[in-house]
């Protein structure tokens, strides 16, 4: 059996320099992440006014949600890919790493129906009201068709990083975020699609950024891939959501802020004279 943790620079190479290697990328693409909801309420508020910004403010809890579990799994299966390739284990860590990938897609396949079902209560939990309810059911419902992908660019992200390739997620990332950039006015004011078109430059940019992540799989360096190893096994799961749970802990927390001050502002903004 191969050595991985000797071949394997993150076994070998001086920690200070594989900080730096792997936190200016990470950092990089987080920052541009950012610019989606950035630019999305940019260009919804000249295209569709104050009410559209509100409606993406009442959708967001769904995407923190999809970041809480994306990068509890993520996170926890990556941690767990490396532990397995430093116990000599490469079976064990391809089927990490496949069993993260399938179980997201599901995960992000089902909150897609259940989303879809209870669309309106939902938007009403989050806070929306009946004048910014229209735009936000067309906001959340267009851009939950995204989440499966969603959840596999959140967790495939940090997998391809622990595969000592932290440039090449930050460019699936980075990449995704300008498409988004480029699609919004294109959507919004060239085809004149409102807060529709904002949300379908967000799903195609996250299927982008999702299908570069999921390229790079052929291309592992630490191990090749089969297709039995993308068969989900519960066992392999529960340890990379232990591994991951402070992850899901913070963006949840997150998430409930989110709810909680999306109703406080519908409370007082409802009493308020202005």
């Amino acid at each position: 059996m191969k050595n991985y943790t000797i071949e394997n620079p993150l076994g070998i190479k001086p920690i200070k320099k594989l900080l730096i290697s792997f936190a200016w990328p990470a950092i990089t693409a987080n920052i541009i992440n950012a610019l989606y909801s950035i630019v999305d309420q940019i260009f919804i508020g000249q295209g569709v006014g104050y009410l559209g910004n509100a409606a993406t403010n009442i959708a967001f809890p769904i995407t923190t949600i999809c970041l809480a579990l994306g990068l509890m799994i993520g996170i926890g299966a990556a941690a767990n890919f490396n532990l397995e390739l430093g116990r000599g284990n490469p079976e064990k860590a391809k089927a990490v790493v496949g069993t993260s990938v399938t179980s997201l897609f599901i995960i992000g396949v089902i909150l897609t129906i259940l989303i879809h079902i209870f669309l309106e209560p939902l938007m009403y939990a989050f806070g929306s009201t009946d004048e910014i309810l229209p735009y936000a059911k067309t906001f959340a419902g267009i851009s939950s068709l995204g989440i499966p992908f969603l959840l596999l660019s959140i967790s495939t992200n940090p997998m391809v990083r622990s595969d000592n390739s932290p440039k090449y997620s930050m460019y699936a990332i980075v990449l995704g975020a300008v498409l988004n950039i480029i699609l919004n006015p294109i959507f919004i004011f060239g085809f004149g699609w409102g807060i529709a078109g904002s949300a379908w430059a967000t799903v195609i940019s996250q299927f982008i950024s999702a299908a570069i992540l999921l390229f790079y799989f052929p291309k592992f360096k630490s191990v090749k891939f089969h297709k039995e190893d993308f068969i989900p096994k519960f066992s392999l799961l529960k340890i990379s959501i232990a591994l991951g749970m402070t992850s899901f802990v913070f963006q949840g927390s997150n998430m409930i802020a989110q709810i909680v001050t999306n109703n406080l502002l519908n409370i007082h903004g409802t009493n308020s004279v202005y």
